[in-house]
């Protein structure tokens, strides 16, 4: 029996014009996940990642951290769904931009309501969101992966390293779970967040999901993000 070890990546840049780079957050949470596990003697056969800029950026951060020195095999079916394309499905209209902090945490909400309903839509096929696939290419994009892995690496450890539509869809595949239920475990996904499959040649089990072992201290109390 194998274990993977399915990585959020770390804390993006929100907001920014280029979401997809870690922030200087994002790259500590990476690099001390990395120290975590090889502070407790866990070693990784083979490494698996999205082709996302901050899906290999938290690789290798944890890389850096646990000092692997083997290449991650780069899957661009672990991509994540194209947030902005999803809510313009719905809401053609931009988003404000915030013009003062005190109207940030309103429009923040109001980006992940009109993305819990896009999400929803495209799922049900209602919606073709620019630029991306359908959601069951989507899905067949990680169960691909969750293939390989069970085909390839029996009784090793393997590291995969995405985003929160992935990995709540891989958990959702697991656990038969509906698109809705999907949804919530994706929305609540934490930055450089573990989950945990035990896997044979036949299947993937759910052993963990969401935990933050390595910010499990005081002193990173301020480093729990979710964006």
């Amino acid at each position: 029996m194998g274990t993977l070890y399915l990585v959020r990546h770390g804390q993006a840049s929100f907001g920014a014009d280029d979401y997809d780079c870690l922030s200087d957050m994002g790259q500590r949470q990476s690099v001390q996940l990395g120290r975590y596990w090889a502070a407790r003697g866990i070693v990784f056969d083979a490494s698996i990642t999205g082709a996302l800029r901050r899906h290999t950026q938290t690789w290798a951060g944890i890389a850096d951290g646990a000092g692997l020195s083997h290449q991650p095999l780069v899957r661009p079916g672990l991509n994540e769904y194209d947030s902005e394309a999803v809510i313009r499905s719905i809401h053609p209209n931009p988003l404000p931009k915030p013009r003062s902090a005190a109207e940030a945490p309103e429009l923040y909400r109001q980006h992940f309501r009109l993305l819990r309903d896009g999400l929803t839509q495209w799922m049900a096929g209602t919606v073709s969101p620019q630029g991306m696939p359908s959601y069951n290419e989507f899905v067949r994009g990680v169960r691909d992966a969750l293939d390989h892995v069970r085909a390839n690496h029996h009784g090793q450890n393997v590291l995969l390293v995405s985003s929160g539509g992935p990995i709540a869809t891989a958990v959702g595949h697991v656990l038969g779970l509906s698109p809705e239920a999907t949804i919530e475990l994706n929305l609540r996904i934490r930055n450089s967040a573990v989950t945990e499959f035990q896997f044979t040649p036949k299947r993937h089990t759910l052993l963990t999901y969401n935990t933050l072992p390595h910010l499990d201290g005081h002193e990173f109390k301020d480093w729990l993000t979710y964006a």
